[in-house]
Protein backbone atom coordinates (compact mmCIF):
# COMPACT_ATOMS: atom_id res chain seq x y z
CA UNK A 1 0.00 0.00 0.00
CA UNK A 2 2.93 2.63 1.04
CA UNK A 3 4.95 1.48 -2.25
CA UNK A 4 1.86 2.30 -4.27
CA UNK A 5 1.33 5.70 -2.88
CA UNK A 6 4.77 6.40 -3.35
CA UNK A 7 4.74 5.57 -6.88
CA UNK A 8 1.50 7.39 -7.03
CA UNK A 9 2.48 10.69 -6.08
CA UNK A 10 6.39 10.56 -7.98
CA UNK A 11 4.02 9.39 -11.44
CA UNK A 12 1.90 13.05 -10.48
CA UNK A 13 4.51 14.63 -10.40
CA UNK A 14 5.15 15.01 -6.57
CA UNK A 15 7.98 15.30 -4.87
CA UNK A 16 8.54 15.55 -0.99
CA UNK A 17 11.19 17.51 -0.09
CA UNK A 18 12.50 18.30 3.49
CA UNK A 19 11.47 21.73 4.74
CA UNK A 20 15.34 22.19 6.26
CA UNK A 21 16.69 22.16 2.14
CA UNK A 22 14.01 24.69 1.11
CA UNK A 23 14.55 27.17 3.96
CA UNK A 24 18.26 27.24 4.20
CA UNK A 25 18.13 26.25 7.60
CA UNK A 26 14.86 28.59 8.96
CA UNK A 27 13.00 26.71 12.04
CA UNK A 28 9.52 27.09 12.36
CA UNK A 29 8.21 27.94 15.68
CA UNK A 30 6.63 24.86 15.70
CA UNK A 31 9.42 23.08 15.32
CA UNK A 32 10.78 25.04 18.67
CA UNK A 33 10.85 22.93 21.88
CA UNK A 34 9.61 24.57 25.07
CA UNK A 35 12.63 23.81 27.81
CA UNK A 36 12.66 25.05 31.21
CA UNK A 37 16.49 24.20 33.00
CA UNK A 38 16.55 23.26 36.68
CA UNK A 39 19.73 24.56 37.89
CA UNK A 40 21.32 26.88 35.37
CA UNK A 41 22.90 29.46 37.50
CA UNK A 42 26.42 27.58 37.73
CA UNK A 43 28.21 25.17 35.57
CA UNK A 44 26.80 22.89 33.05
CA UNK A 45 23.33 24.40 33.58
CA UNK A 46 24.64 27.54 31.99
CA UNK A 47 26.46 26.01 29.28
CA UNK A 48 23.25 23.92 28.53
CA UNK A 49 20.94 26.92 28.75
CA UNK A 50 23.19 29.19 26.18
CA UNK A 51 23.32 26.33 23.76
CA UNK A 52 19.60 25.34 23.91
CA UNK A 53 18.43 29.20 23.26
CA UNK A 54 20.26 28.86 20.06
CA UNK A 55 17.62 26.84 18.66
CA UNK A 56 14.40 26.08 20.82
CA UNK A 57 12.41 27.72 23.58
CA UNK A 58 13.32 28.43 26.97
CA UNK A 59 10.14 28.69 28.74
CA UNK A 60 11.21 28.41 32.39
CA UNK A 61 14.25 28.69 34.53
CA UNK A 62 15.08 27.08 38.17
CA UNK A 63 17.61 27.63 40.31
CA UNK A 64 17.41 27.37 44.27
CA UNK A 65 20.76 29.41 44.81
CA UNK A 66 19.69 33.23 45.60
CA UNK A 67 23.09 34.07 46.78
CA UNK A 68 25.26 36.96 45.50
CA UNK A 69 27.66 34.52 43.51
CA UNK A 70 24.75 33.17 41.81
CA UNK A 71 23.12 36.51 40.98
CA UNK A 72 26.14 37.76 39.90
CA UNK A 73 27.11 35.04 37.83
CA UNK A 74 24.05 34.87 35.66
CA UNK A 75 24.72 38.81 34.90
CA UNK A 76 27.86 37.82 33.73
CA UNK A 77 26.93 34.72 31.48
CA UNK A 78 23.69 36.71 29.98
CA UNK A 79 21.56 34.09 31.74
CA UNK A 80 18.86 36.16 33.83
CA UNK A 81 15.23 36.18 32.17
CA UNK A 82 15.49 39.58 30.86
CA UNK A 83 18.11 38.28 28.50
CA UNK A 84 16.20 36.07 26.58
CA UNK A 85 13.68 37.28 23.77
CA UNK A 86 10.94 36.21 25.37
CA UNK A 87 11.66 36.49 29.45
CA UNK A 88 10.81 32.90 30.77
CA UNK A 89 9.31 32.23 33.74
CA UNK A 90 11.24 32.07 37.53
CA UNK A 91 11.31 29.61 39.74
CA UNK A 92 12.94 28.46 43.30
CA UNK A 93 11.10 24.97 43.37
CA UNK A 94 10.98 22.87 40.05
CA UNK A 95 8.01 21.21 41.76
CA UNK A 96 6.26 24.01 41.76
CA UNK A 97 7.05 25.02 37.89
CA UNK A 98 6.22 21.42 36.91
CA UNK A 99 2.81 21.58 38.73
CA UNK A 100 1.91 25.36 37.32
CA UNK A 101 3.74 25.65 33.63
CA UNK A 102 1.93 23.54 31.05
CA UNK A 103 3.88 24.47 28.24
CA UNK A 104 6.72 22.62 28.90
CA UNK A 105 7.90 19.47 26.15
CA UNK A 106 11.66 18.96 28.00
CA UNK A 107 13.45 19.60 31.30
CA UNK A 108 17.33 20.19 31.46
CA UNK A 109 18.45 18.87 34.95
CA UNK A 110 21.83 20.04 35.87
CA UNK A 111 21.15 20.47 39.72
CA UNK A 112 24.10 18.87 42.60
CA UNK A 113 24.18 15.62 41.50
CA UNK A 114 21.95 14.05 44.57
CA UNK A 115 18.69 16.05 43.26
CA UNK A 116 19.56 14.64 39.78
CA UNK A 117 17.32 11.20 39.75
CA UNK A 118 14.21 13.35 42.14
CA UNK A 119 14.14 16.14 39.52
CA UNK A 120 14.45 13.46 36.36
CA UNK A 121 11.42 11.20 37.88
CA UNK A 122 9.10 13.94 38.25
CA UNK A 123 9.62 15.35 35.26
CA UNK A 124 8.96 11.86 33.08
CA UNK A 125 6.08 10.68 35.55
CA UNK A 126 4.52 14.26 33.94
CA UNK A 127 5.72 13.31 30.20
CA UNK A 128 7.81 15.65 29.98
CA UNK A 129 11.59 14.18 27.43
CA UNK A 130 14.34 14.60 29.80
CA UNK A 131 18.31 15.89 30.11
CA UNK A 132 20.55 15.07 32.90
CA UNK A 133 24.00 15.80 33.34
CA UNK A 134 26.35 13.17 34.48
CA UNK A 135 26.00 11.16 36.67
CA UNK A 136 22.46 10.21 36.26
CA UNK A 137 21.67 9.17 39.35
CA UNK A 138 23.66 8.12 42.87
CA UNK A 139 22.52 4.44 42.79
CA UNK A 140 21.92 1.66 40.61
CA UNK A 141 18.33 1.15 42.06
CA UNK A 142 17.81 5.06 40.75
CA UNK A 143 18.99 4.42 37.46
CA UNK A 144 16.70 1.56 37.04
CA UNK A 145 13.83 3.38 38.59
CA UNK A 146 14.46 5.92 35.28
CA UNK A 147 14.57 3.76 32.92
CA UNK A 148 11.35 1.94 33.69
CA UNK A 149 10.18 5.25 34.27
CA UNK A 150 11.34 6.29 30.35
CA UNK A 151 9.79 3.01 29.02
CA UNK A 152 6.57 3.87 31.16
CA UNK A 153 5.72 7.37 30.54
CA UNK A 154 7.21 6.95 26.61
CA UNK A 155 9.69 9.94 27.29
CA UNK A 156 13.08 10.54 25.50
CA UNK A 157 15.76 10.56 28.05
CA UNK A 158 19.50 11.46 27.23
CA UNK A 159 22.64 12.13 29.75
CA UNK A 160 25.10 14.58 29.33
CA UNK A 161 28.43 13.14 28.99
CA UNK A 162 30.57 15.88 27.12
CA UNK A 163 33.78 15.34 27.94
CA UNK A 164 33.89 12.02 25.53
CA UNK A 165 32.48 14.01 22.61
CA UNK A 166 35.32 16.62 22.06
CA UNK A 167 36.96 16.00 18.89
CA UNK A 168 40.48 15.80 20.65
CA UNK A 169 38.97 12.44 22.43
CA UNK A 170 37.07 11.44 19.62
CA UNK A 171 40.96 11.60 17.40
CA UNK A 172 42.80 10.03 20.38
CA UNK A 173 40.86 6.69 20.08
Amino acid sequence: QTLANFHLARDAGLTIVPRHVLGAGFQAPSDKVNVAVVGYAHGMGTSNLKNIVKSDNIVALCDVDESAAAKEARVRSKTTPADFPKPPAEYKDYRVMLDKQKDIDAVVVATPDHMHALVAMQAMSLGKHVYVQKPMTRTIAEARALTEAARKYKVVTQMGNQGHSEEGLRLMQ
